[in-house]
């Protein structure tokens, strides 16, 4: 069997059952939470203007409403965007220190196994 390290490393991580982040739905949330980060500024912004353009209190405290409620989508995008951004680093990063401890632990007993046809070195 003579299988590159990539090549195992990814039939480790079909064995380990972790979700490809490009299938699913993170993708979804993570694009919904870039949106409302977006769109909350904006919503903010035109509301300020819609705010100092008129003299008409109703008006007016109709204006804060709205540049509350874009800074309240923003936060929420923005915690969206960090989660899910986070989540796929962070899933990655544990089956690439899974692997490398495997292999530390390899080396360690003695019992290195080496999958890309290299004989391991002398000692």
């Amino acid at each position: 069997m003579t299988e590159s390290r990539a090549e195992r490393f990814v039939r480790e991580l079909q064995e380990l059952k972790i979700p490809d982040p490009a299938a699913g739905r993170s993708g979804l949330w993570l694009r919904t939470g870039a949106t409302l980060m977006v769109a909350g500024v904006v919503v903010a912004v035109l509301a300020y203007f819609m705010s100092h353009g008129t003299t008409d209190a109703l008006a007016q405290r109709d204006a804060i409403t709205l540049a509350l409620g874009g800074v309240a989508a923003s936060v929420v995008g923005s915690a969206l965007f960090l989660r899910y951004s986070l989540t796929n680093f962070l899933r990655f990063w544990l089956a690439r220190q899974s692997y490398d401890l495997d292999e530390l632990g390899n080396r360690v007993l003695g019992a290195e196994i080496r999958y890309d046809g290299v004989a391991p070195a002398p000692r």
